[in-house]
């Protein structure tokens, strides 16, 4: 019951005040993720690409969040490129269900041999499925809306981003989210919310060192700053050794550190895992056992592109 008790609680307390600080999902591996966050990365490998990721945060804890996103993108020109992009977020088995759609546009120019800026466009929406009968101690006293349309919602949304890179180097700045969307804004002769989403800013970077013909590292960091909560900041260092098996850690300010682990199986194929272990309080939990992520990913490279290594970001 101690378990359910407090995903309810943090559920109730959402209905009844504003939150502000809501954050869009956050992902150990976005350094692979990138289209998720900044839509000007949309066809930035020169190739068209296929990625699934999948995150299953504090395991243990029942009703615990999930996220799992689809990435398709890939270049149309040698300019333009578009993606797709779908991210699935849901916490407390179901009760709370985010679903976001964004087709993605790029227009890149090239700033020399080998750097390129890309600018990005991004339009869809947000789909919220809010069902409290999931909740496994719901009464339908302690909330009873009497609108049902509060349950499902749709928020059209657009975004925008610019992104640069060379051989070895990146760095973007975006805002996935631009209009700020309110749900259960109304409730008889007040104003209630559940939830206020925000413009999120990120910015996102990396340098790749060629340490000797085998061996590569890669330190990155991804921050996330939004009205009303903390800068958060992601910090990674990973080894590629032999352009096939990558090793590295990362942090999250105040909250996990990190192991992870990636495996270019083939040209074409990539496998990567990430495991977290929170610092917070909620770390100390016996029913956390902490948090996991698995990523594929798939590219369809020409053929005069065979001989290619496999590139680091």
């Amino acid at each position: 019951m101690g378990k359910t008790l407090i995903l309810f609680t943090i559920l109730i307390f959402g209905c009844c005040f504003p939150i502000f600080g809501q954050q869009d999902a956050q992902y150990t591996q976005y350094m692979y993720n990138t289209l998720a966050v900044n839509p000007a990365y949309a066809g930035s490998r020169d190739q068209w690409g296929v990625s699934a990721l999948h995150r299953s945060q504090w395991v243990g804890l029942d009703g615990a969040p999930s996220t799992q996103t689809f990435n398709i993108n890939g270049p149309v020109t040698s300019k333009l490129g578009l993606g797709l992009s779908i991210v699935n977020d849901e916490i407390g088995n179901h009760t709370n269900q985010n679903t976001y759609f964004d087709a993605t546009f790029s227009y890149s120019i090239k700033t020399s041999e080998t750097a390129k800026l890309s600018f990005g466009l991004k339009a869809g929406g947000h789909a919220l499925n809010i069902d409290f009968n999931n909740l496994r101690n719901y009464s339908a006293n302690v909330l009873s809306p009497t609108n049902t349309e509060i349950y499902k919602k749709f928020s059209p949304n657009f975004g925008a981003g610019i992104y640069y890179h060379t051989s070895s180097f990146y760095m973007g700045l975006s805002i996935p989210n631009f209009l700020k969307t309110e749900h259960f804004q109304e409730s008889g002769e007040t104003t209630t919310y559940i939830a206020t989403e925000r413009m999120n800013w990120y910015l996102i970077s990396g340098y790749v060192f060629d340490l000797n013909s085998s061996l590569k590292f890669k330190p990155a960091f991804l921050f996330k700053a939004i009205e009303g909560a903390p800068l958060q900041m992601d910090l990674s260092a990973n080894f590629l050794l032999n352009e096939k098996f990558t090793l590295g850690t990362a942090y999250r300010w105040d909250a996990a550190f990190s192991g992870l682990f990636g495996f270019q199986m083939s040209n074409q194929f990539l496998l990567g895992l990430a495991y977290d272990h929170e610092i917070t309080e909620l770390g100390g939990a016996r029913f956390n056992d902490g948090s996991f992520e698995i990523f594929l990913r798939y590219e369809f490279i020409k053929k005069e592109k065979v001989d290619l290594t496999p590139r680091f970001f």
